[in-house]
Protein backbone atom coordinates (compact mmCIF):
# COMPACT_ATOMS: atom_id res chain seq x y z
CA UNK A 1 0.00 0.00 0.00
CA UNK A 2 1.15 3.49 -0.64
CA UNK A 3 1.27 6.20 1.43
CA UNK A 4 2.17 9.44 1.74
CA UNK A 5 2.35 11.26 5.01
CA UNK A 6 2.87 15.04 5.33
CA UNK A 7 4.05 17.49 7.91
CA UNK A 8 5.61 20.40 9.43
CA UNK A 9 2.43 22.62 8.47
CA UNK A 10 0.80 25.44 10.83
CA UNK A 11 0.29 28.73 11.79
CA UNK A 12 3.50 31.10 10.05
CA UNK A 13 3.50 35.12 10.05
CA UNK A 14 4.07 36.68 6.93
CA UNK A 15 7.43 36.80 5.76
CA UNK A 16 8.01 33.52 7.88
CA UNK A 17 9.32 30.39 6.78
CA UNK A 18 7.90 26.51 7.33
CA UNK A 19 9.17 23.21 5.94
CA UNK A 20 7.29 20.46 4.66
CA UNK A 21 8.20 16.89 4.92
CA UNK A 22 6.79 14.04 3.14
CA UNK A 23 7.39 10.25 4.41
CA UNK A 24 6.68 8.23 1.52
CA UNK A 25 6.35 4.08 1.92
CA UNK A 26 5.11 1.46 -0.21
CA UNK A 27 7.16 3.50 -3.38
CA UNK A 28 10.38 4.67 -4.37
CA UNK A 29 10.65 8.19 -4.34
CA UNK A 30 13.67 7.80 -7.24
CA UNK A 31 11.09 6.00 -9.79
CA UNK A 32 8.58 9.27 -9.36
CA UNK A 33 7.94 12.55 -10.25
CA UNK A 34 7.36 13.72 -6.33
CA UNK A 35 5.40 17.04 -6.15
CA UNK A 36 3.87 19.68 -4.14
CA UNK A 37 0.11 21.00 -4.73
CA UNK A 38 -1.98 23.20 -2.46
CA UNK A 39 -5.65 23.90 -2.47
CA UNK A 40 -6.85 26.89 -0.85
CA UNK A 41 -10.70 27.28 0.76
CA UNK A 42 -13.18 27.05 -1.61
CA UNK A 43 -10.71 26.53 -4.08
CA UNK A 44 -8.92 24.28 -6.92
CA UNK A 45 -6.31 21.84 -6.16
CA UNK A 46 -3.54 23.65 -7.60
CA UNK A 47 0.47 22.60 -8.70
CA UNK A 48 3.20 24.36 -6.93
CA UNK A 49 6.15 21.92 -7.55
CA UNK A 50 7.40 19.00 -8.78
CA UNK A 51 10.73 17.56 -8.65
CA UNK A 52 12.23 14.59 -10.64
CA UNK A 53 13.77 12.40 -8.25
CA UNK A 54 15.71 10.52 -11.15
CA UNK A 55 17.44 13.77 -12.58
CA UNK A 56 16.63 16.31 -9.64
CA UNK A 57 15.08 18.21 -12.47
CA UNK A 58 12.37 20.70 -10.16
CA UNK A 59 9.57 23.10 -11.74
CA UNK A 60 7.69 25.57 -9.74
CA UNK A 61 4.13 28.24 -9.87
CA UNK A 62 5.35 31.20 -11.09
CA UNK A 63 3.88 32.30 -7.75
CA UNK A 64 6.10 30.91 -5.43
CA UNK A 65 9.30 30.83 -7.81
CA UNK A 66 12.01 32.25 -5.64
CA UNK A 67 10.59 31.53 -2.29
CA UNK A 68 9.90 27.77 -1.99
CA UNK A 69 12.47 25.01 -2.46
CA UNK A 70 11.61 21.50 -3.47
CA UNK A 71 14.09 18.72 -2.59
CA UNK A 72 13.50 15.05 -2.07
CA UNK A 73 16.25 12.65 -0.08
CA UNK A 74 16.08 9.10 -1.85
CA UNK A 75 18.14 7.68 0.93
CA UNK A 76 15.05 8.40 3.28
CA UNK A 77 12.38 8.26 1.00
CA UNK A 78 11.29 11.56 2.03
CA UNK A 79 10.51 15.16 -0.06
CA UNK A 80 10.69 18.34 1.36
CA UNK A 81 9.08 21.43 0.20
CA UNK A 82 11.37 24.31 1.94
CA UNK A 83 8.78 27.54 2.01
CA UNK A 84 10.60 30.89 2.52
CA UNK A 85 9.03 34.46 2.48
CA UNK A 86 5.56 33.11 3.20
CA UNK A 87 2.33 35.43 2.08
CA UNK A 88 -1.16 35.26 3.06
CA UNK A 89 -2.12 33.79 -0.08
CA UNK A 90 0.18 30.69 0.10
CA UNK A 91 -2.64 29.59 3.25
CA UNK A 92 -3.69 26.30 1.93
CA UNK A 93 -3.68 22.64 2.21
CA UNK A 94 -0.49 21.26 1.30
CA UNK A 95 -0.73 17.70 -0.45
CA UNK A 96 2.00 15.54 -1.23
CA UNK A 97 1.75 13.73 -4.42
CA UNK A 98 3.61 11.12 -6.62
CA UNK A 99 3.37 10.60 -10.45
CA UNK A 100 5.30 10.61 -13.63
CA UNK A 101 6.09 13.08 -15.92
CA UNK A 102 9.08 16.53 -16.43
CA UNK A 103 6.88 19.82 -15.22
CA UNK A 104 4.04 20.69 -13.42
CA UNK A 105 2.31 20.95 -16.63
CA UNK A 106 2.61 17.62 -17.93
CA UNK A 107 2.87 15.52 -14.94
CA UNK A 108 0.35 12.84 -13.84
CA UNK A 109 -0.66 12.47 -10.11
CA UNK A 110 -0.94 8.72 -9.13
CA UNK A 111 -0.73 9.01 -5.19
CA UNK A 112 -1.90 11.68 -3.33
CA UNK A 113 -1.37 12.16 1.14
CA UNK A 114 -4.42 13.66 3.34
CA UNK A 115 -2.27 17.12 3.65
CA UNK A 116 -1.36 19.42 5.91
CA UNK A 117 -2.59 22.95 6.86
CA UNK A 118 -0.76 25.96 6.23
CA UNK A 119 -2.27 28.98 7.48
CA UNK A 120 -0.13 32.44 6.98
CA UNK A 121 -1.21 35.58 9.00
CA UNK A 122 -0.68 38.86 8.25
Amino acid sequence: EVMLVESGGGLVQAGGSLRLSCAASGLDVNGYTMCWNRQAPGGLHRGVSCIRSSDGRTDYADSVKGRFTISVDNAKNMVYLQMDNLKVEDTAEYFCAAGAGSSLATVTLYYRGVGTQVTVSS
